[in-house]
């Protein structure tokens, strides 16, 4: 009986056992993963999560008693130690398990502060996992003082939660301005102000110097333009790089990830990769992305190719973020924009528009959910839109539809 490991066990991996059992394969399927805990929801950990107003079983991709109704093989809490792609084997927790085909879908790492500027001191925190989230729960408490470092979307809804608890937060950017490396100017100072509206006090352009400890906990920090501040704990948004570490020791291609191809197969015909993990072609040129709806979406299409389906993966990109009472949804990729058209709504809702030249590239809504779904069709079927149009709060976007 064919055997189908799947390594990685978060949503890309959680959907791929899943289809592969909807698609009809009815071999033995293992799905092995580093955390002690069934497949789960990041993106709620750092909100509601950590707010306290969404208990653990709601994160739950599916009940564990699916993966038993399924005749899916759990292996939780177990890392992978090594995979021998010539004898097509892997090493979980010293058993050697031996598969037909492997899938890796393992993610990604946050980066770290290094020890050497007290990365490693208590109170230091990360948001990537459960286990992350509930270490730093007991600090996210009113009238704590907290340092954000870094003013991605990560480190953003960090803050917000913070201050929503009523922290003191202050966030630091090296980078000139918030959000620069994924967002235009004006999304930027559009969540600059909400923050500033909310208390947090952002510093841009302003990076980290090193962080005081006491008795092994962080105490303070000295910011590269010699201010120092009294904390009592920090968050570390400062982005992620995939996890290819088992790829890497297996001899798999890498390039910004596991390379694979238009269909997700890696460097060995019988290895497979899909989410955050996984770099793949697009646009004459490699893209990785790192989103839910990517890693549901490759992982399903690679389900599919892994029972001979031979689908080409065609990413239709999109992202969101909640903030405050703010939903931020994004559809398309802003790269190589030259353009920003803005589009006003009601009650305060505004959208971005980022084209080069003629071609519209992506939307950014900020609780304008019309405007980010007629975006994303105009976008997915690799259409364009008049600019003016766009920026007349009287155009029916619908009508953008048809023209």
């Amino acid at each position: 009986m064919s055997h189908i490991v799947v390594i990685g066990a978060g949503q890309a991996g959680a959907s791929l056992v899943a289809m592969l059992r909807k698609d009809g394969f009815d071999g033995e399927i293992t799905l092995i993963g580093a955390e002690p805990v069934v497949p789960y929801q990041r993106p709620p950990l750092s909100k509601a999560y950590l707010l306290g107003e969404m208990a653990v079983e709601r994160l739950y991709l599916r009940p564990e008693k699916f993966y038993a109704n399924q005749n899916i093989a759990l292996r939780l809490g177990q890392p992978v130690t090594a995979i021998d792609p010539v004898g097509k084997t892997v090493t979980v927790a010293g058993d050697v398990i031996r598969y037909d085909q492997l899938a890796l879908t393992t993610g990604s790492q946050p980066h770290r502060l290094p020890a050497a500027i007290g990365g490693d001191l208590e109170g230091v925190f990360v948001v990537r996992t459960l286990a992350d989230v509930d270490a730093m729960a007991a600090s996210v408490t009113e009238g704590a003082r907290a340092l954000i470092v870094g003013g991605g979307y990560i480190g953003l809804e960090a803050a917000a939660v913070a201050a929503k608890r009523g922290v003191a937060v202050t966030l630091v950017e090296m980078a000139d301005r918030i959000l620069q490396r994924v967002a235009c100017p004006e999304t930027s100072a559009f969540f600059r102000d909400l923050h500033r509206d909310h208390g947090v006090d952002i510093r841009e352009g302003v990076g980290l110097e090193r962080l005081a400890g006491s008795d092994g906990r962080v105490t303070g920090a000295v910011l590269a333009d010699g201010t120092t501040l009294d904390v009592d704990f920090v968050i570390v948004g400062v982005g992620i790089f995939p996890s290819t570490d088992l790829a890497e020791r297996a001899g798999l291609a890498l390039n910004n990830g596991i390379e694979v191809d238009d269909f997700g197969r890696t460097s060995d015909p019988e290895i497979w990769a899909a989410g955050d993990c996984a770099c793949f072609p697009h646009d004459g040129g490699r893209l990785r992305l790192e989103s839910v709806p990517n890693a549901i979406d490759q992982a399903e299409c690679v389900a599919r190719n892994m029972l001979g389906a031979q689908e080409r993966y065609i990413p239709r990109p999109w992202f969101w973020s909640d903030q405050y009472d703010v939903k931020l949804q994004i559809a398309g990729l802003n790269t190589g924009y030259d353009r920003i058209v803005t589009r006003t709504g009601d009650k305060g809702a505004v959208s971005f528009w980022y084209f080069k030249g003629d071609k519209l590239l992506a939307v950014d809504a900020m609780n304008d959910p019309r405007a980010y779904l007629i975006g994303k069709r105009l976008i997915d079927a690799g259409r364009t839109a008049d600019p003016e149009a766009i920026a007349d709060p009287e155009t029916d976007l619908k009508a953008l539809l048809a023209s």
